[in-house]
């Protein structure tokens, strides 16, 4: 199934919310495509007993509430990008699949960091874990504290990079971005010392030799963005290879960013994105926005 040029955010009608329609509007605006608004709703299971139907009037009035909070993140929108097309969807049952669902013909998801009803604790709740463990593109958390700034939305697009499989998938998109954007790109590459293999690991490594395994590890990097260099020569690249840990190392870097981007899971630093205590931590940390890109699905 072939994706559509579509920025899709999720729509609570929350504050937090509002924050990820200003930045959704202003990504569709420097992509040059359709915003879509997305909301869903769900029967208070506690108001009736099972096997009992609710009147359809308390179905309209949920939807009714639902489709006052899109056209009031309409005018959010259209405060930012009066001119993008701007289309929604309403879903009757859990925000989790409709997400899901959407994203299997989306450029991105974009989901605020906290809101209300159903689509709250979005860093760290049940909601967004799914929607970033398993969506079909990649997906975009604009915590509260992320707000677009004058600062900000001229800033770089920054990526991590470890040379796994995934990895390589984002920083493409990364890339993608950065076009899109007029953006410089930062890429980032960390390492520990526990990750010097032989006949380095084990040894008392003076100055020189680490400066030859950091020359080793931009060489690396060079070649893993040749030819991403060469496909979008308008971008700018900045290349970062640091001994640090990658939080550390992708926090300082992200920081007047207008976008971070992470692979899910990688090798090395990047091991255990999804799930582990790294991507918890930028999710929480990360001064700008965050994008998560999943590895390509194989076909059944």
């Amino acid at each position: 199934m072939s994706q559509q040029d579509l920025v899709i955010v999720a729509v609570d009608g929350g504050e937090p919310s509002n924050n990820a329609v200003r930045w959704a509007a202003n990504t569709a605006l420097k992509r040059g495509v359709p915003l879509q608004l997305a909301s869903s709703y769900t029967m208070p299971q506690f108001l009736y007993a099972e096997g009992m139907v609710p009147p359809q009037e308390l179905f309209d009035d949920l939807q009714n509430e639902c489709l006052n909070k899109i056209e009031a993140a309409r005018d959010v929108a259209r405060e930012v990008a009066p001119d993008i097309e701007i289309g929604h969807t309403v879903v009757e049952g859990s925000p989790i699949d409709m997400l899901l669902d959407l994203s299997k013909d989306a450029t991105m998801i974009v989901m605020g960091s906290r809101g209300l009803g159903g689509l709250s604790g979005m860093v760290l709740g049940s909601v967004s874990a799914a929607v970033v463990a398993h969506a079909s593109c990649p997906v975009v958390v604009v915590r509260e504290d992320n707000a677009v700034t004058d600062e900000t939305k001229y800033g770089p697009v920054v990526v991590g990079v470890d040379g796994s499989d995934v990895s390589v998938k984002a920083t493409r998109v990364a890339f993608e971005e950065a076009h899109a954007r007029g953006a410089e790109l930062v890429a980032v590459h960390t390492y520990l010392e526990n990750q010097v293999h032989e006949p380095m690991a084990g040894a008392i490594l003076g100055d020189e030799q680490w400066q030859q395994f950091e020359r080793e590890r931009e060489e690396k990097l060079d070649g893993e963005l040749a030819p991403l260099v060469e496909e979008f020569p308008d971008v700018t690249v900045k290349k970062v290879v640091t001994r640090d840990r990658p939080v550390r190392a992708l926090v300082d870097q992200s920081k007047n960013a207008q976008l971070l981007i992470t692979g899910s899971h990688g090798r090395g630093g990047f091991k255990g994105m999804l799930l582990g205590s790294t991507s918890r931590a930028l999710l929480q940390a990360a001064p700008c926005p965050m994008m998560v890109v999943r590895p390509e699905r194989l076909p059944k």
